[in-house]
């Protein structure tokens, strides 16, 4: 491995969705070989399966970016896991691990659309404590031989699943969070935070200076929880054009072309620079930067004129 790109960890995110309604395979490989010739730390998928814009499906998008990556570390942020059987997500995460030689990272989350809970067979109530007990089940299934759970949701009686992930004790799990609540379940249950890329640097700041009260209240040392945020960015000489892709790719993942404005990075390089400052300078200490349209230009730009300034 070479030299670090920048003094800030990056990772980038996958192409996974297509305005056009074509996924285009040749265009994720090259892109994830590219990422990784460049020096990217990790790649990075999210989840959305009911939705207007073509998305491909997350775990099976990192399985393809495990087969034609060797170093990439490679992250969900995040699966709405609550919405999935823990015991299948389990087997497929630690299958996953191996096949990448362990380099994954499982980001979850609960989700805010909880209109598409009942497409998944799901009630809306009680999903926190469902939430919750869905991944106690899981670090179980990773790490003990023998499993015999009687929760309210899953009860299993002398159960094994083998083989185990690669990663020992299980892949680092990072939390998607706003609420205290949430962050709270992060630190009980997990290594790592990740900011969403679709609120701001101002609730980004928020959520980590919680985060911190809590990390100390439950003696943990912060420099062994990571925190990271998701940020949408385009690097565009014309600020016009840049807010106008921006807003078409958000008004169809987000049914909001007015979020763009709000949460995403955009302009010259410097002007880039200087909002990720913030992001980091407010408790960031790993940045995963997600392009949505020019995927490639932006890897390029990323690494010449972003990476070495941060």
């Amino acid at each position: 491995m070479g030299p670090a790109l920048s003094r800030v960890p990056l990772g980038v995110a996958i192409p996974q969705t297509f305005l056009d309604g074509r996924p285009e395979p040749r265009r994720v490989r090259d892109y994830l070989t590219r990422a990784e010739a460049l020096g990217f730390e990790s790649a990075w998928v999210i989840e959305q399966i009911l939705g207007g814009i073509p998305s491909l499906e997350p775990l099976s998008l990192l399985t393809w970016a495990a087969a034609v990556t060797e170093r990439l570390r490679l992250g969900s942020a995040v699966l709405l896991s609550v919405l999935r059987s823990p015991v299948h997500l389990a087997k497929s995460l630690a299958t996953l691990d191996h096949l990448s030689h362990g380099r994954l990272i499982v980001g979850v989350g609960l989700g805010a659309n909880t209109p598409i809970y009942p497409a998944f067979g799901m009630a809306v109530e009680r999903r926190a404590e469902r939430f919750g007990e869905g991944l106690r089940l899981m670090k179980r299934l990773w790490t003990e031989p023998r499993v015999t759970f009687d929760g309210r949701f899953w009860r299993l009686a002398d159960a094994r699943m083998e083989p185990k992930p690669f990663q020992r004790p299980h892949p680092p799990l990072w939390f998607g969070a706003h609420h205290p609540n949430a962050l709270k379940r992060a630190v009980e249950l997990g290594q790592g935070f990740i900011g969403a890329g679709s609120a701001s640097t101002a609730k980004f700041i928020e959520e980590v200076r919680t985060l911190r009260s809590l990390l100390a209240e439950a003696g943990r040392d912060p420099a062994t929880f990571g925190v990271g945020k998701r940020v949408y960015i385009a690097i565009d000489a014309d600020r016009g054009r840049a807010e106008r892709r921006l807003a078409d790719w958000f008004g169809a993942f987000y049914g909001s072309r007015e979020l763009a404005e709000r949460v995403a990075v955009r302009g010259e390089p410097a002007e880039c620079v200087d909002r990720l400052r913030e992001i980091v300078e407010g408790g960031a200490r790993f940045l995963m930067l997600h392009p949505v349209f020019d995927e490639l230009e932006h890897l390029e730009r990323f690494a010449a004129e972003i990476a070495p300034k941060l």
